[in-house]
């Protein structure tokens, strides 16, 4: 595929960029949360940056690993990806909707921050990539 390396470049880009910025909310998430929420406060920002990193991570990884994959293929795997999500969501709120050991403001404020840092970090990553459409031949 042209530009596969170029592609591949990016999302490693794009997801050590990621990785930083889930340890340092992470590392704020959960000192602001446990100042302003105590124990309850350290557990939702927990959850919030292990959902960060499941909604964030999956997409990058998918889109890493299929770089040199067709554009069905990679919009099968993004799309298979996301709905798994939907399904992780869906049942991990249901499970925390009765439980009391979390902040729930913390969770939402850590995974907001996160989640929309990392389409900002992704956003930045592409805009700044240089991706040929066409790769000459070897040896010309």
């Amino acid at each position: 595929m042209p530009g596969s390396e170029a592609a591949r470049a990016v999302f490693r880009t794009a997801l050590r960029d990621m990785l930083v910025l889930v340890a340092v909310v992470a590392v704020l998430g959960l000192a602001v949360g446990y100042l302003t929420a105590g124990v309850p406060g350290v557990w939702g920002a927990v959850l919030g940056v292990v959902l960060t990193l499941v909604f964030s991570g999956t997409t990058v990884v998918s889109m890493l690993v299929t770089a040199a994959s067709s554009a069905q293929t990679t919009a099968a795997v993004v799309l298979g990806g996301w709905l798994a999500k939907m399904v992780v969501l869906v049942a991990v709120l249901a499970l925390l909707r009765d439980q009391t050991f979390y902040d729930r403001v913390v969770l939402a404020v850590v995974l907001l921050v996160g989640v929309l840092g990392s389409v900002l970090l992704d956003f930045r990553a592409v805009r700044a990539a240089r991706i040929p459409y066409v790769e000459p031949p070897v040896g010309e």
